[in-house]
């Protein structure tokens, strides 16, 4: 099935979400209007009420629709990912932000309230999604972030640049030792997919970069294990820690941090959909016991 010239709007669309449902795209009809969007820029609102009249569909609307049907993400066409409150810039070498990461950054927000100037870090920051929210949505705050792939990081300069959040571009088993002891919040979606764990979504295992989706290790966990240790560096006693991870590896998580010795007050948390999807720690003092 292939779109034809000089089809209406509406036609167009609906012919287009066919062709994404059967290529298996999750949002055929979501898809196929934020495809028509971006080549108007009119909004969906707009697009909606002129898929009522005869408008035409735009120029290019069926190649893109096409890239989208190879399952190229959604995201890398249109150069935006929405999320919370920001439109980021992303496209090849960034991982896309999920959904479900913006619990994570509702945790952070739900801890700082009431405090005047917390000091954050974002260790492994990507496009810059948890950090930049946190900037723009706690006044006061300090926040840092941490990028290893040189690639994610020029995607993350541009995006938090205008939110004032300091970017370096480092490794978060080590990065910014001068700052050891001074956060209140140390926050990582760290990679943490096992070496042999292939993602399903074409969308991921072909465009993803694979820095920003393997863990290290037979199991995933060593840069979720590098997170721990560095925030553990990082915090200030009483500090918090709020680690993303895989529904499967929450007890084992949880497992690793009490057994540290580091880490009180362990918490696993769950995501708009049910799943375990965050765990989080107050950093203790080294005298104490539970």
């Amino acid at each position: 099935m292939t779109l034809e010239p000089g089809q209406s709007l509406a036609d167009a669309v609906s012919e287009a979400t066919d062709i994404l449902r059967n290529a298996g795209v999750p949002s055929p009809r979501v898809d196929a209007e934020l495809l028509a969007d971006h080549l108007l820029n009119v909004g969906l609102g707009r697009l909606r009420a002129m898929m009522l009249g005869d408008a035409p569909a735009p120029e290019g609307y069926g190649a893109l629709v096409a890239e989208r049907a190879s399952r190229v993400p959604l995201q890398h066409i249109t150069g935006v990912a929405y999320f919370r409150y920001l439109e980021l810039a992303v496209g090849p070498g960034v991982f896309v932000p999920r959904p479900e990461t913006e619990s994570v950054v509702q945790l952070v927000i739900d801890h700082v309230r009431g405090m005047a100037h917390p000091r954050i870090v974002d260790l492994g920051t990507g496009s810059g999604a948890i950090a930049g929210s946190v900037a723009h949505e706690v006044p006061g705050a300090e926040v840092h972030a941490v990028e290893f792939s040189p690639f994610a990081h020029a995607w993350a300069a541009k995006n938090l640049a205008p939110l004032g959040v300091r970017l370096v571009l480092g490794d978060l088993r080590n990065a910014l030792p001068e700052l050891n002891g001074t956060f209140d919040v140390v926050v990582s979606n760290p990679p943490y997919i096992p070496a042999e764990a292939v993602p399903n979504e074409p969308e991921v295992a072909l465009h993803d970069p694979p820095e920003a989706l393997y863990g290290g290790g037979a199991d995933g966990m060593e840069l979720p294990t590098a997170a721990a240790a560095s925030a553990a560096r990082l915090l200030r006693l009483g500090g918090y820690f709020v680690m993303e991870h895989a529904e499967v590896q929450a007890g084992w998580i949880s497992d690793h941090l009490a057994g540290s010795g580091n880490w009180t007050g362990i918490r696993t948390h769950l995501d708009l959909n049910g799943k375990e999807r965050a765990t989080s720690a107050l950093l203790a003092d080294p005298g104490h016991s539970e």
